[in-house]
């Protein structure tokens, strides 16, 4: 390896050195300096960049012969500029079209290798594979406490024992059914506000829809039901501190010799974050044991009740709720504020859609979730919003190779990071017919015919993932994301805001959200 071949060199270069005078001293350290610089710069010559080079070695025992293109970035670095930007899934697209590697790129973030994919058989090959059905732990997430909760645990017995709760207990069908109660009055009371909005004239729903989609989520996750004009700053600060912990690429994850340093200050703030979540939640926690009662409430009294190989300690709940309602609350915002954001772009979609709801479900009452399975149109809208704007256009967490493995022909070692960019996917003309067209259409499903599933089993679009790291809670989000939706559009007709455009810049955080909030004029449709 590149480490080994520094060392080397410097040991060489020492033994050289018979008496260590002041003179000789500082020759040895310039030689070392400059031989480190050399070794260094070879790296960097590497396809790939110097991570990839540091690899060198690999490459002499590499029974495939094949080189994986991609940039060399800069020395040092590598191509950390294409992993800071707000709009890093464009910029690896454009990337893996210069070096003709869609189906499969490399390139360097400091000293971490990685490798992401723009297509749909290479995608399925990497999200199916046992190999890569770890997460790299970056320091945030470990600090935050994330590695002892479903998203970043790693695979094996502990992992498989929180999915396997989670599944039956918060994310089943039964328990989205029993939850429907909850969303239809966080549904009418979104209806309430947006009406005093509508007299003067202008919709703005970021806000709203993030304070809806959390308090879903606590009512859910810890039985605590919130209206949604009460004062929810202190929750929403720990999830908006978590939030953009989370969705900065820190460089001390890939430059080791930078940790000491904390230059963007990701360790302090974690530091300071986590002792608030951790009051928080015992507070929650501690209220629940002092309850009274012989069937679980909701998913606390869950956690709380196991026993035996399956018993919790209070951290590991505490990881585990964090994560239920950090994850839980921004996806279904950015979806469904995208959606009303090409609503107002696309007034004849918008109409369609809303012919649908008066024929299925008239306008003497409100829609009921009931009704979703007979709004083929309002779901095709959806997929399409899916399809143009991803909420996770990376699939919001990578991959970690766990063993050396081959993939799409090409080696690829131990400890190496995998990512899809499933944006890449959704807008290859290669993929998909017109992509830059916004076509709920192409989701319409003639008789006979199967209907396109987004919930991973056709890696043409993906939104929520893949095979063993499948996010948990995709069928939970998309029925909340479905039923507001067609609530929104039943009761308000949404319009452009004094005749300005819609902006549909993008802003990648952890999900990829609109970089500019949605103003909209809204007129009450129905009565």
């Amino acid at each position: 390896m590149a480490t080994e071949l520094e060392s080397s060199l410097i040991f060489a270069l020492l033994s050289k050195c018979s008496v260590l005078s002041p003179t000789n001293l500082a020759l040895s350290v310039l030689a070392i300096v400059f031989a480190w610089l050399a070794v260094s710069l070879f790296c960097w010559t590497y396809p790939g960049g110097p991570a990839w080079g540091k690899y060198l070695s690999r490459r002499l025992t590499n029974k495939t012969g094949t080189v994986i293109p991609g940039p060399r970035g800069f020395p040092f670095v590598g191509s950390m500029s294409l992993m800071s930007s707000t709009l890093a899934h464009r910029r690896i697209a454009d990337v893996a079209a210069k070096f003709g590697a869609k189906r499969l790129l490399a390139f360097s973030l400091g000293e971490t290798r990685m490798i992401v994919t723009c297509n749909p058989d290479v995608a399925k090959e990497i999200l199916n594979s046992l190999v890569f059905a770890d997460r790299p732990v970056k320091e945030s997430a470990y600090s935050l406490m994330f590695n002892r909760a479903i998203g970043f645990a790693p695979h094996g017995v502990y992992w498989r024992t929180l999915r396997r709760i989670a599944s039956n207990h918060l994310f089943s069908p039964k328990q989205i059914r029993r939850a429907e109660t909850q969303r239809r009055v966080i549904a009418s009371q979104m209806v309430g506000l947006l009406e005093k909005q509508s007299t003067n004239g202008v919709g703005h729903v970021r806000e709203l829809l993030k304070t809806a989609s959390l308090n879903n989520m606590m009512c859910s996750v810890f039985g605590q039901e919130y209206e949604l004009d009460q004062d929810h700053s202190e929750l929403r600060e720990l999830v908006e501190e978590g939030y953009d912990l989370l969705g900065t690429l820190n460089w001390t994850d890939h430059l080791p010799w930078l940790s000491e340093f904390d230059p963007q200050r990701i360790r302090s703030r974690c530091s300071a974050l986590v002792p608030k979540v951790n009051r928080f939640v015992s507070r929650i926690i501690s209220e629940h044991r002092n309850q009274t009662g012989d069937s679980p409430r909701d998913f606390v009294d869950v956690l709380l009740s196991l026993h035996g190989s399956d018993h919790l300690s209070d951290p590991d709940i505490i990881a585990v709720l964090w994560e239920m309602i950090f994850r839980g609350t921004d996806t279904v915002a950015v979806l469904i504020e995208w959606i009303l954001a090409r609503m107002v772009i696309h007034p004849d979609i918008q109409a369609t859609a809303q012919a649908e709801l008066d024929l299925v479900v008239g306008k003497s009452r409100a829609v009921d979730e009931s009704d979703l399975a007979s709004l083929s149109y309002l779901t095709a809208v959806v997929k399409e919003v899916l399809r143009m704007h991803p909420p996770g256009p990376l699939l919001s967490w990578a991959r970690l190779a766990i063993t050396d493995t081959i993939v799409d022909g090409r080696f690829i070692p131990a400890g190496t990071t995998a990512m899809v960019n499933m944006w890449a996917i959704a807008h290859d003309p290669h993929v998909w017919v017109d992509p830059l067209e916004f076509r709920p259409e192409r989701f319409m499903t003639k008789e006979g015919e199967v209907e396109f599933s987004v919930l991973g089993s056709d890696l043409r679009l993906a939104p929520f993932g893949s095979g063993r790291r499948i996010c948990p809670g995709k069928n939970l989000g998309l029925t909340t994301v479905t039923f507001w939706t067609a609530a929104l559009l039943h009761e308000f007709e949404w319009g452009l805001s004094n005749g300005n455009g819609v902006d549909l810049s993008e802003k990648l955080r952890l999900s990829c959200e609109m970089a500019n909030p949605l103003a909209a004029k809204l007129r009450r449709r129905r009565t």
